[in-house]
């Protein structure tokens, strides 16, 4: 296929199908939040042009790093992206940036409320640069407010938000979870809203002003060439703050509280208000989650673990009596659970009905039928250091990244390539924006 699949969408069955093929997104953005929003967009096709900083690039190429010179977690999270590096901060970067933003429809952008503006690439000089372009913003408390100004990582967003506070043993500090989910759903929203207002913007084109069109009629064109004029770019300003993002998914934590003066309290592995759902321990050393709380659910449950006397009690037939006696309930699943295998949980769960399944690591994750099933595991060869030799020496062979969401068409699409190395992209991305030989000669010369 001679098409390039980032930049435009192959015919049926000539390559993968990529909704987004010919969107332009310039990601402005380091670690996590905003990367994560450009990687779904360049998952579906949207050509990502990643600008990272002189010599040390992006800070994830550094985090988590086991092998080589750059992480694994940036090759997943940046994966389908193109690198140029540039100085913000100098006139040559800026300049090219602004060229960038001209053929760009979407700027992604992560840094502390402020910093854009102080390099004088504000929302202002974007607009005169590009009159349709959409903004997205990530930050940790949104663009205005009282906490606006403060820096904050997701671990922070997530504590101010009320997330952190349920998470954990009730007679414990509260703890993290095991990834920084704060960015990843802030990164999510971002995405959404990327595609929310390219979606107005497709909309307003296919529209026709009855202003716009009197006007051209007048001045002797045609009405059907005149469209709908784009909305203030504020109004097009995607303004994502992480401890929002978090605050959105906590269902109805503050009605409760609003409507009742309940405080709901950390419950472990179990889930507040509803039982018996929890993760249990079995006799191999690994554990499940069994969720047997449905009213009907319940005495099939208790028949398979033994307790059909509990299947039977008055007081357990609705889930409020079965919360009130969560702990006697969790210690009987926990003792039949801790004499068997997970296997032989897990086989005579499902023979009963009873949803359960087991907490996999990665060992199991690798392997899992349902995952492989749908291409959600994907194997590629890595380069461990940038510009590995032809010899191979410098590469990792064969390993699983996570596939795609969400699946289009039955099955993950194809991983088409991982995190660049830093800058692989800058003389052909610069070129393209139409900068001269000496242009991208003098950026070269001050990002060495």
């Amino acid at each position: 296929m001679d098409t390039d699949p980032l930049t435009a969408a192959p015919a049926t069955g000539e390559g993968p199908f990529l909704p987004l093929a010919g969107v332009r997104v310039l990601e402005l953005g380091n670690y996590i939040a905003a990367p994560t929003a450009g990687r779904m967009l360049a998952d579906f096709g949207a050509e990502v042009v990643k600008v990272e900083r002189p010599r040390t690039g992006d800070e994830l190429r550094n985090w988590k790093l086991h092998t080589g010179t750059t992480s694994l977690l940036y090759r997943t999270i940046n994966r389908h992206k193109r690198s140029v590096v540039l100085d913000l901060r100098s006139e040559a970067g800026r300049e090219a940036v602004l060229a960038l933003v001209r053929t760009s429809d979407v700027v992604l952008e992560n840094f502390r409320p402020g910093t854009l503006e102080k390099w004088g690439l504000g929302p202002e000089v974007l607009e005169e640069a590009n009159p349709e372009l959409v903004l997205v913003r990530v930050s940790a408390f949104g663009q205005t407010g009282p906490l606006s100004a403060r820096p904050g990582f997701a671990a922070v967003a997530e504590a101010h938000s009320g997330f952190r506070d349920l998470v954990g043993d009730p007679d414990r500090a509260p703890v993290r979870v095991g990834v920084s989910i704060g960015d990843s759903i802030a990164g999510m929203q971002a995405a959404f809203g990327a595609c929310m207002m390219l979606f107005e913007r497709e909309r307003r084109r296919a529209e026709i002003s009855p202003t716009a069109a009197s006007a051209a009629t007048e001045a002797g064109g045609t009405a059907s060439a005149a469209v709908s004029p784009a909305p203030p770019l504020a109004e097009r300003t995607v303004d994502v703050a992480l401890h929002e993002a978090m605050f959105s998914v906590l269902e109805s934590l503050v009605p409760d509280y609003s409507a009742t003066g309940v405080l709901r309290q950390r419950t472990g592995g179990r889930m507040e208000g509803i039982a018996p759902t929890n993760a249990y321990l079995c006799a191999d050393g690994r554990s499940v989650v069994i969720a047997g709380n449905g009213d009907g659910i319940f005495s099939r449950y208790m028949a398979v673990i033994g307790r059909s006397d509990l299947g039977e009690r008055e007081d357990l037939q609705t889930n409020a009596g079965r919360w009130a006696a969560r702990d006697e309930l969790d210690a009987a699943i926990g003792a039949w659970t801790g004499a068997r295998t997970v296997e032989e949980v897990l086989s005579a769960l499902d023979a009963a009905g009873v949803p359960a399944g087991p907490i996999h690591t990665a060992e199991d994750l690798v392997a899992d039928e349902q995952l492989l099933a749908r291409d959600m595991i994907q194997r590629r060869d890595v380069a461990v250091t940038d510009h590995a030799g032809d010899d191979g020496s410098a590469i990792l062979r064969d390993i699983a990244f996570p596939g795609i969401t969400p699946v289009l068409g039955g099955a993950s699409l194809p991983i088409r390539s991982l995190g660049p190395d830093l800058g692989a992209d800058t003389e052909d991305v610069l070129a393209g924006a139409g900068l001269d030989a000496e242009a991208i000669s003098r950026i070269r010369e001050e990002t060495r």
